[in-house]
């Protein structure tokens, strides 16, 4: 990264990054930085597939909390969960096939492998899942992005319910990566879906039915992450996947998906017809973004990047 004083962003959407935060010694190594959430403690939790430790937990000011988990060699999605009064984390683990569910400081509650019983798979290795989404209800999603691009539904209980999409459900491969339950309307939650490599964004029903694409030109958008009525959504790069090195930024919308500002980005552009005009990255801060948090406290964006060995997570200051 580079432009450690610059203000990225337009509007009412800007920001500084809060230079040195995360960065730990060297017996707390990252890989890819794949997923970030935050507890309601105000603790920052990241998700990297460096076999020393899968999960590294931050304070606020960027401080080692704790660290845990060394068996998810692919660990790739982050979601958490408040069941009851206790809050749990899900992830997501590529290389092992796998969703798993555990506590805070890492305690395994929950496993499911690769769902052979379906008939959709013909061996673990095709089932790659990228992320889960849960639902108000307590059901949850599995997005298998790196897989076979099928959606599995699962209840509160666990038990599988449904699989839909993938390629008969022109889904589009290397599709379904990340998302949300978006429940804003609570008589009508639908699936939100980041459509990375496909350069778009779905709406799908709960039953994998098509409600709307959003185009999203010169973006490659990872995830969701919703706040105070906007969404903030990564773009690991901006010519991805024709150019690896291609520089990405996070775009905020508005609750009708339109791009309002783009953090490290151009400004967004639509023209008379309302279509949105191709994204680039602008300023060279980031790399690949590929999930971001904010803090409900202050406004802050943490942000978690890919494809870049050894990078602890960002921290942007609103301005």
């Amino acid at each position: 990264m580079a432009l450690s004083g610059a203000v990225l962003g337009q509007g009412e959407f800007r920001y500084r990054a809060v230079p040195g935060w995360g960065v730990l010694e060297a017996d707390t190594p990252v890989k890819n930085g794949n997923a970030i959430v935050m507890d309601r403690e105000g603790h920052v939790i990241f998700l990297t597939d460096h076999p020393a430790n899968n999960v590294i937990v931050y304070d606020r000011a960027g401080k080692l909390v704790s660290k845990w988990g060394t068996d998810l060699p692919g660990a790739h999605g982050l979601t958490i969960v408040t069941e009851g009064n206790r809050e749990v984390l899900y992830l997501t683990c590529t290389v092992t096939n796998r969703v798993r569910k555990t506590t805070l400081d890492g305690r395994v509650i929950q496993e499911w492998g690769w769902p052979e019983f379906t008939g959709k798979y013909d061996k673990a290795s095709d089932y790659m899942p990228s992320w889960t989404l849960p639902h108000p209800n307590g059901d949850f999603f599995v997005l298998d992005g790196y897989g076979r691009d099928y959606i599995l539904h699962y209840g509160a209980d666990g038990k599988f319910k449904a699989i839909f999409g993938g390629a008969e459900g022109g889904i589009g491969h290397w599709g379904p990566h990340g998302g949300v339950v978006d429940a804003t309307d609570p008589t009508n939650p639908h699936l939100l879906i980041a459509m990375c490599d496909q350069q778009h964004l779905r709406r799908l029903s709960t039953t994998g039915e098509k409600l709307q694409r959003v185009e999203m030109p010169g973006g490659n958008p990872r995830m969701f992450h919703r706040h105070k009525g906007h969404w903030f959504c990564p773009h690991i790069g901006d010519n991805w996947p024709a150019d690896f090195e291609s520089r990405g930024f996070i775009s905020v919308l508005d609750d009708d998906l339109r791009v309002i500002a783009n953090i490290g980005g151009t400004p967004p552009v639509y023209d008379d017809a309302g279509v949105l005009q191709t994204m680039r990255h602008q300023e060279k801060f980031f790399t690949h973004p590929h999930d971001v948090v904010v803090d409900a406290l202050d406004d802050s964006v943490y942000v978690a990047q890919a494809g870049v060995p050894g990078l602890y997570p960002v921290k942007l200051e609103r301005v």
